[in-house]
């Protein structure tokens, strides 16, 4: 029988506020609040980076050791923990200052190549995690993986510690976030995973173009799957253009992998709360929005201060990732057509140094009404989705995305790909029948995406049509009340799953 109150080891690379480069560290905190308030007890490991440090926080430390072996290596890792009352989960911080305390989480800021001892820092992570709850004897009920950064905890439950009789009622669910990162490495990482031999008959289920698939293999060895949308569920199977050399992978476990849409904290993004907004409004009450426009343009140096404003111009926003994964080179092909029209924009991200320096020239071309702002900046992030009368999110694949649903909320048209969870949360406005929240094309084409654009600038002077668009979307509850009982039910899933059942790479033996 399955126990109403579940024990969840949460382990994630990223949690915001301690560790954040996108979505990912947002759904962890999020998901985490979410199921301590239905009263489960959630324990979220993650590694003590520098950014940890840095907020200052002051989390108890255990007093105690445990020397892991990574290879031929050991590594003593102590850790600290945090709870935050308002939240009610309880945050176990894995302290090794030689692998965590570095300027980023993932990758060498002065190359801007990846660690090349990430396979030892993940490694350490999934350990660790298993490990304390055995040293503090706390049994978890599931082990909840993201990405490929914690996906080998899956794998250690079902090799090195399957005879555990601590483990023995722990299952596991791996939820993917982007199946393009897949930690992938040199053959010899496979030795330091310790696995006594076990790996040796087990090749295909750990390698993928002749490198160690951390991923490939928490896909193998996880007891449920999940995806973090529907449509993307679908995608990552059907194609190299999604899955990434993992597509067969993952049709192979085809009936354990579920969707969960992400959801949006409404506790930090809501435009009539957000404390990083002036002034707060609602759907009842758009002239707060103009209000946030006004003071962004004015910041911005698009307007002079206290300048009034007689013509009715559209703001454009989009913040991302400058990465090829987000469409950038679609905006930038036609961007000189967009920016050639009544409009102001603003772009807010950080980094390929190729699309950083594309965008600061772009600025440097149209000083008058185009603004680039690299790096991030929550409180700017903030500002842009109150002020802005459209969202630019052309992303070429997008698992779940935020930024629409934060959009949505805040009366910021979106303009988005069809693909992945831009193409289940934004319908496309429909003239004729008044219907949809958004604009959206199909293929990944910047004649499309300037098509879709040029749809929203129209519909925007029609300024009675635009009012009821804006409305019926921040009327949209993308809420985490649905997507973590979601959650619950893929946990009871894995709780009762047949292993023996089950279709993996597991079973096939491929001599490498």
């Amino acid at each position: 029988m399955v126990k109403d109150k579940l024990n969840i080891l949460m382990a994630s690379s990223e949690m915001e506020p301690f560790a954040r480069t996108g979505g990912l560290g947002d759904v962890t905190a999020a998901l985490c609040k979410r199921l301590a308030g239905m009263g489960h007890e959630v324990k979220m490991f993650i590694p003590k980076y520098k950014s940890v440090y840095q907020t200052g926080i002051k989390a108890k430390p255990s007093g105690q050791n445990i020397d892991i072996k990574i290879g031929e290596k050991s590594f003593r890792i102590t850790w600290e923990t945090y709870t935050d009352k308002a939240a009610g989960f309880e945050v176990v911080f894995i302290v090794n200052d030689d692998l965590y305390m570095r300027e980023t989480i993932y990758h060498d800021s002065r190359t801007g190549l990846d660690y090349p001892d990430n396979d030892e820092r993940f490694i350490l992570l999934s350990r660790a995690a298993l490990e304390i709850t055995k040293k503090i004897n706390w049994r978890p009920d599931i082990a909840h993986a993201h990405d490929w950064q914690t996906s080998l905890i899956t794998v250690f439950l079902r090799t090195m510690y399957s005879g555990d009789p601590f483990f023995e009622k722990t299952r596991s669910l791996l939820t993917l976030h982007n199946v393009a990162y897949q930690g992938s490495f040199d053959s010899s990482s496979l030795s330091k995973l310790n696995l006594n031999g076990e790996a040796e008959g087990r090749t295909r289920a750990f390698k993928s173009g002749g490198k160690v698939n951390f991923l490939k293999a928490g896909i193998n060895f996880a007891d449920i799957i999940s995806a973090v949308s529907e449509r993307y569920a679908v995608e990552i199977q059907t194609s190299r253009e999604f899955g990434f050399g993992l597509e067969q992978t993952l049709r192979n476990r085809n009936s354990d992998i579920y969707a969960a849409l992400n959801g949006v904290d409404y506790d930090i993004w809501n435009p009539a709360t957000d404390k990083l907004i002036s002034p707060n409004y609602d759907a009842d009450k758009l002239e707060g929005k103009a209000k946030n426009k006004k003071a962004l343009l004015e910041k911005l140096g698009f307007i002079k201060p206290k300048e009034k404003i007689t013509e009715r111009r559209p703001l454009i926003g989009t913040i991302s990732r400058l990465v090829d994964q987000k469409g950038i080179d679609l905006f930038l092909e036609i961007a000189d057509d967009i920016l050639g029209l009544d409009v102001y924009m603003i772009a807010l991200g950080e980094g390929e140094q190729k699309y950083a320096t594309a965008l600061r020239d772009l600025e440097r071309k149209h000083p008058d009404n185009f603004r680039a702002v690299i790096g991030f900046d929550n409180k700017l992030a903030h500002q842009i989705e109150a002020s802005a009368d459209i969202f630019l999110m052309p992303s070429k694949y997008e698992p779940c995305g935020l930024n629409q649903l934060y959009s949505l909320r805040y009366g910021a048209v979106p303009i988005v790909r069809e693909t992945g969870g831009l193409a289940d949360t934004v319908s496309d406005y429909n003239a004729q029948t008044g219907e949809g929240v958004g604009f959206v094309f199909k293929n990944y084409s910047s004649d499309e995406l300037l098509e879709a654009c040029c749809r929203a600038l129209d519909l925007y002077h029609d300024e009675n049509a635009w009012s009821a668009l804006v409305k019926r979307g921040m009327a949209l509850d993308f809420s985490w009340e649905s997507s973590v009982n979601t959650y619950i039910e893929l946990y009871r899933l894995a709780l009762g799953c047949d292993r023996e059942s089950q279709k993996t790479d597991t079973q096939e033996v491929v001599a490498t």
